[in-house]
């Protein structure tokens, strides 16, 4: 009877620490992919593009994000190529994870070879499901006009 007793005790819990949770993906692997939808460019107040892109994001750090901003406006001078964004920390609240960034610097050669400096600010990036909202104001090289964009896309 004592045999049986202690196989049973055993038994149990060699069953009990199996059921443990499996650990959490880390959040950058969560929400890391492209991402399609409709871009809105607004310079001075007035809308400047309104179309398709793709957002694509990268796991920096378990709990950071790089960010490709793409390329827009029209061919040639008026080009803006595409824009890293690099170390965007996220954040989870519920289902939604969020990143937020105040500033972010960096330069980029464009199509006539040129290298031009461009400074992303009051990033906010929205994850929630398999959605993505995306907010910043960017202002490129020497352009008088400070861009605002918004994104809302899918994976």
């Amino acid at each position: 009877m004592m045999v049986a007793t202690v196989a049973i005790a055993l038994s149990l819990s060699a069953c009990g620490s199996s059921d443990k949770d499996e650990p959490e993906v880390a959040l950058a692997s969560q929400v890391a992919g492209s991402y399609t939808g409709n871009e809105i460019i607004v310079v001075s107040g007035e809308e400047s593009s309104n179309g398709t892109a793709t957002y694509t994001f990268t796991k920096a750090t378990d709990t950071s994000l790089d960010l490709v901003i793409p390329a827009s406006g029209e061919s040639g001078m008026m080009m803006i190529p595409q824009l890293p964004v690099k170390d965007i920390p996220l954040t989870k609240s519920g289902n939604t994870i969020t990143g937020k960034l105040l500033s972010y610097t960096g330069s980029v050669t464009n199509s006539s070879g040129s290298e031009k400096a461009y400074t992303i600010s009051n990033l906010v990036v929205i994850f929630n499901d398999r959605a993505v909202a995306v907010t910043f104001s960017l202002k490129y090289g020497n352009m008088p006009f400070e861009m605002t964009t918004n994104f809302t896309g899918t994976r």
